[in-house]
C-alpha cells in the first residue's frame, strides 16, 4: 500500500472515531503532500481558529514521518479553510512589506507558528523590495517585515 493511500486509511480511522463524515483526498504538491478533507462535518476542525486541523495536522506529520522523509512537507485543510487563510496571510504580509517600504520602519507580525511563518517569508522573498526575519525563541515567533 502506497503511503498517499496509508494517509487516507490512517485518516478515515480518526474520521470515523471521531463520529466525523469527512472524505480525505491527497494530492502532491511541490514540496510535499496536501491532505484535503470535504464534508458537512468540517467545521468541528475548523472551530476556535482551526485548533482541530491544526492538531490533526501534526498527527498526521507524526505519524508518516519516517515514510516521507523530513523534507516532506505535510498540509491537511478542510474545506479550504487553510488555503483561504494561507491567502489572507499572504495578503497581510504583502500589505505590510509596502508599509514597511513606504515608512521606512520595520514592521512586525506575529506571534506566528512555523507553518505561517513560512507562508509569511515565502510571500516577501517573492518581493524584491522587503526582506523577513524570525525573532524569538519560542514555537510561537514574531517576524519582522524591514524594507531592502
Amino acid at each position: 500500500m502506497a503511503v498517499q493511500e496509508q494517509i487516507v486509511a490512517f485518516l478515515d480511522t480518526v474520521m470515523q472515531a471521531m463520529g466525523l463524515s469527512l472524505t480525505a483526498r491527497v494530492e502532491e504538491t511541490d514540496d510535499g503532500v496536501r491532505i484535503n478533507l470535504d464534508g458537512e462535518d468540517g467545521g468541528v476542525l475548523v472551530r476556535r481558529g482551526g485548533e482541530g486541523l491544526q492538531a490533526l495536522q501534526h498527527l498526521v506529520a507524526t505519524a508518516f514521518r519516517r515514510q516521507l522523509g523530513d523534507d516532506t512537507r505535510i498540509v491537511v485543510d478542510c474545506n479550504g479553510y487553510r488555503k483561504d487563510k494561507d491567502a489572507e496571510l499572504k495578503q497581510m504580509a504583502l500589505f505590510i512589506a509596502d508599509k514597511a517600504r513606504s515608512t521606512g520602519v520595520a514592521q512586525e507580525m506575529g506571534p506566528l507558528n512555523p507553518y505561517e511563518r513560512r507562508i509569511v517569508h515565502m510571500a516577501i522573498a517573492e518581493v524584491p523590495t522587503a526582506t523577513s526575519e524570525s525573532i524569538g525563541d519560542a514555537f510561537m515567533k514574531t517576524v519582522i517585515i524591514s524594507a531592502k
